[in-house]
């Protein structure tokens, strides 16, 4: 990608640890420090002009960092929180305030937020124009898809779906994934390959169908990030790579470019 080729570019989906921030009992790993400051030389690599920072579950329900790091960013920068079902809505204004535009809800180990809350904070978080932020192992996408499709806010869908085992495109799993993407308040990440891969760098083959069939269907429903930095993968994944090979998904070269890097983010994470 040529630098600075999409006025506008977003990375969706970053994380940031920084020095002095507790990890939460809940954590599950040591991460490694990746300030927002490292992420600058990412983002410049790139030639990215926004950013959208997604709490780790390692911080648990305390989004300071995550908060630090949207403020030290600046204007180009906006964050996905975490917290809990009764939050006050004081709280969420103050959030707000600080960049956050969603909640993230993390269904793997690790998450704190149980599905139980879904519902609750949906309905407060649509008058704020805010989305949940899923992550869960695709392969359960039927088990909830009428609860996705019912849901009053957006729903952004982490990482192609994250099928933790790969699946086909005609396997009832995906087909349920499209059909909550067809309800119309819901957009994709087109993002880390790695974190479903068996097959592997540089392309992903055992993913890429899937990744295509979406790009395909909805170009104005994906969205991209890095999963800068990529804690516990090994080798640590190119950003560049990642990026070249999402825009090479697309069917429709710059018009589809500019709607996944530019104007789908501005949408979703209100830059616009």
């Amino acid at each position: 990608m040529e630098e600075n080729m999409i006025e506008g570019a977003c990375d969706c989906h970053v994380h940031v640890y920084g020095l002095g921030f507790a990890l939460a009992p809940t954590a599950t790993f040591q991460p490694p420090p990746a300030p927002a400051s490292a992420y600058r030389e990412v983002q410049r690599k790139l030639g990215l002009d926004r950013v959208v920072i997604v709490q780790p579950t390692g911080y648990g329900f305390d989004n300071s960092c995550t908060l630090a790091a949207i403020a030290e960013l600046g204007e180009g920068a906006r964050g996905v929180a975490v917290v809990a079902v009764d939050v006050p809505d004081a709280e969420l204004d103050r959030l707000h305030a600080g960049g956050m535009r969603g909640v993230r809800f993390m269904m793997l180990p690790g998450g704190v937020l149980p599905w139980s809350a879904l519902e609750p904070l949906a309905k407060r978080l649509a008058p704020r124009a805010w989305h949940v932020d899923l992550q869960l192992d695709g392969r359960d996408f039927r088990q909830h898809e009428q609860r996705l499709l019912d849901l009053p806010c957006r729903l952004v869908i982490d990482h192609i779906g994250k099928f933790l085992e790969p699946v086909e495109t005609g396997s009832e799993s995906f087909r349920s994934l499209c059909r909550v993407l067809d309800g119309g308040n819901v957009w994709v990440k087109l993002s880390a390959p790695y974190e479903s891969s068996r097959s592997g760098p540089p392309r992903y083959e055992d993913v890429e169908p899937i990744a295509r069939e979406l790009a395909l269907r909805y170009p104005k429903r994906c969205l991209w990030g890095s999963n800068w930095p990529h804690p516990n993968v090994k080798p640590v994944p190119d950003e560049h790579a990642l990026l070249d090979w999402s825009l090479a998904l697309l069917d429709g070269g710059a018009t589809w470019a500019k709607a996944m890097l530019a104007d789908n983010p501005a949408h979703i994470y209100g830059f616009d």
